[in-house]
């Protein structure tokens, strides 16, 4: 498990201070403190970045929403971002609403605000509304990761890493070759967001990473994975197995 990566885009000194205290003291990675558009530019596309936090006027310009209309026009790259601003221009604000904003602060801001934004813009961004305010769901699932709520923070693991996935009642065990992470989610809702061809039944408690599958063994009804992890196969769920070679 990761932490999630916030970029900084602000300008004045205590602002950004005050922003890489919160971030890191509820166990996010600072990616960087930008200052101007162009030192923006550079380190989002030199660093891993999950979420980005833009103070709408740099040196008196408005350049963190010029920043925020090049990375929503860019293919590929667009990422949820959070407006800061002290100014109550209202053309300033409606020209800022144009790029889509998953989050917008008024400062000064506190730390609960922030972290709150924060969740917001990742739920907006990928399109799963009020999950982390959910008593039934604790998780947002992207193209690449999984972003679970812990405590006041976001975590991160790379759907890539996942080896299988088992339900319990109300919560999935999300198994890797060296962790094991609970999230709150149901497996029809998780098998909904995962990618049909990488991730597949191999019965009703199971989803299984084909990627991770070394051995299906027809006459156990069992699938090994890698680091010799063992889950069920059940006859209802055979029919992927067709893309593999049997070891009978």
């Amino acid at each position: 498990m990761d932490n999630v990566s916030v970029l900084i885009i602000e300008d004045t000194p205590a602002e950004s201070e005050s922003l890489v205290k919160v971030l890191t003291e509820n166990n996010y990675t600072v990616a960087g403190v930008a200052t101007s558009y162009s030192d923006a530019l550079a380190q989002f596309y030199k660093k891993p970045v999950d979420i980005v936090v833009i103070d709408v006027f740099l040196n008196g310009i408005p350049d963190g929403i010029a920043f925020a209309e090049t990375i929503n026009i860019t293919p590929n790259i667009s990422k949820p971002f959070v407006f800061l601003t002290s100014s109550n221009d209202r053309q300033i604000f409606e020209r800022a609403k144009l790029t889509h904003p998953f989050s917008f602060l008024l400062k000064p801001f506190n730390e609960l605000e922030i972290l709150y934004a924060i969740e917001m813009a990742v739920e907006k961004f990928y399109a799963q509304t009020d999950v982390f305010f959910s008593p039934d769901q604790d998780t947002v699932i992207s193209n690449d990761c999984l972003f679970i709520k812990k405590k006041n923070s976001l975590k991160k693991v790379f759907i890539t890493d996942i080896l299988y996935i088992e339900v319990e009642e109300r919560y999935c065990n999300i198994i890797t070759e060296t962790e094991k992470f609970v999230i709150m989610i149901s497996l029809t809702k998780i098998s909904e967001l995962l990618e049909k061809d990488k991730f597949v039944r191999t019965h009703r408690n199971f989803i299984v990473n084909i990627d991770k599958i070394e051995e299906i063994m027809m006459h156990d009804n069992l699938v090994i994975l890698k680091g010799n992890h063992k889950v069920t196969l059940s006859e209802k769920h055979k029919d992927f197995i067709k893309k593999f070679n049997i070891l009978k």
